[in-house]
């Protein structure tokens, strides 16, 4: 049973490994994606798929990021921050920077919703009146403690909140997959050796739409075969190896691909596309996978937008841990379409997939064509998008590609928001 005192304590052992509070923020993130979505499912009457909640969402200036912005059908969008074990000057301080001035990229937002541990904060009413100076006047402030943390966990998944340890966390975490598993595919599979499988490569929405939509059973949305007219994206973090060089706490560079990795998936996910794979630095997305479907390319074009924003949003983090200032960070993005294999690591075994073709080499060539904060993409890609997003292309000279020959190819310059300086 949940009580603040429980969740104190553990808060204050978790506070002397900062390691683990990274990770607990990073989860709670996580599980704020899935409150916000589910809850204008219910609430607002808004389809499971136009609920866009996105992460590490640039605000216009050198170094600041929203934690999440959550956008629904005919509603302003409103910010939310996960700032669970902050120190109260350090809280004060982040939201002033993201919030005490209006946003140049998202001015239409209202409100802020703060996920913080309240209890154990000596006088909250002065506290709360610090919080609300912080933030400009017309955005309204919500605070979510620990209380209404758990209401909201348990009227979405109907289930408790556990104590703050590994165990209960993990605990939570099955129990979360099993009720989106069951969202998607109701009584009758929930049993299905895929389901670890299918919810990592896909959001939970995504998976519904391909069962109540094409009609397709969890054996039958990803088996090995070739996909046609896969849009393909490949991701890369910048100077990663200058970063890696100059981290002198391994646990530095673990926390920054882990967050590169949560946020990434999610930005796949959350734009209706398939996760693929990590390899290192480097993330693979598909879109049109398992079924080719109009508004694939801008759904992956969008992806790749919030790849760059999450790839610098990751490196200024980064950076204000280091001593020595790096030449640059964010991501460098390649982006082809073609056929690609879903292949079998084990005979007989869905659960664990490759994917190969040409689409994914191609886009690797392209992909080292991209400087930082840029991304690179084939002709085919290009000419699927709609004239207005085709006009903040540059056509490059051709590119040559092993095997293949000489590729026409476009490239957009992103927003380098990469900072030595913020919060």
């Amino acid at each position: 049973m949940y009580n603040d005192v429980n969740m104190t304590v553990n808060l204050a052992s978790a506070s002397e490994n900062p390691n683990f509070l990274r990770q607990l923020r990073l989860f709670l993130e996580e599980i704020c994606c899935d409150i916000c979505r589910v809850h204008a499912v219910q609430h607002d009457g808004a389809a499971a798929e136009d609920v866009d909640v996105a992460r590490e969402v640039d605000l216009g200036e050198p170094g600041a990021f929203a934690d999440m912005l959550v956008r629904r059908p005919g509603r302003p969008p409103y910010f939310l921050e996960v700032k669970y074990g902050y120190a109260s000057d350090r809280l004060v301080h982040h939201l002033e920077t993201k919030y005490g001035t209006p946003s140049t990229t998202v001015p239409d937002a209202d409100r802020v919703v703060l996920l913080i541990d309240r209890a154990g904060r000596s006088d909250w009413p002065g506290f709360y009146a610090r919080l609300r100076a912080a933030i400009r006047p017309e955005l309204q402030l919500e605070v979510w403690d620990e209380i209404k943390l758990r209401e909201l966990i348990h009227e979405c998944f109907n289930l408790d909140l556990p104590t703050v340890t590994v165990e209960g966390l993990t605990d939570l975490r099955n129990g979360i997959d099993q009720a989106k598993w069951h969202w998607a595919f109701g009584d009758r599979h929930i049993a299905s050796p895929l389901k670890s499988s299918l919810l990592w490569h896909f959001g939970w929405s995504r998976l519904l739409q391909l069962h109540t939509q094409y009609g397709l059973t969890p054996e039958r949305i990803l088996p090995p075969r070739r996909y046609r007219n896969v849009v393909v994206i490949l991701a890369d973090l910048s100077y990663f190896s200058s970063f890696v060089r100059d981290t002198r706490d391994d646990e530095i560079m673990r926390g920054a691909l882990t967050s590169f990795y949560s946020n990434s998936r999610y930005a796949i996910i959350n734009s209706g596309g398939m996760m693929g794979q990590f390899v290192g630095d480097e993330v693979l997305a598909l879109f049109g996978v398992p079924e080719p479907e109009d508004g694939v390319p801008l759904r992956a074009l969008e992806c790749a937008r919030s790849l760059l924003q999450i790839g610098n949003s990751v490196s200024n983090r980064w950076q204000r841990q280091l001593d020595r200032v790096q030449p640059a960070g964010g991501v460098h993005v390649g982006i082809a379409m073609g056929d690609i294999h879903v292949v079998l690591y084990r005979p007989f075994s869905q659960t664990h997939i490759g994917i190969v073709g040409d689409a994914v080499n191609l886009a690797a060539r392209l992909l080292a064509e991209a400087s930082s904060n840029e991304m690179v993409v084939t002709n085919t890609f290009y000419q699927k998008l709609p004239e207005p997003v085709q006009a903040e292309f540059g056509e490059m000279e051709p590119i040559e590609a092993k095997n293949v020959g000489l590729i026409k190819a476009w490239k957009l310059h992103g927003r380098s928001r990469f900072s030595t300086r913020g919060a």
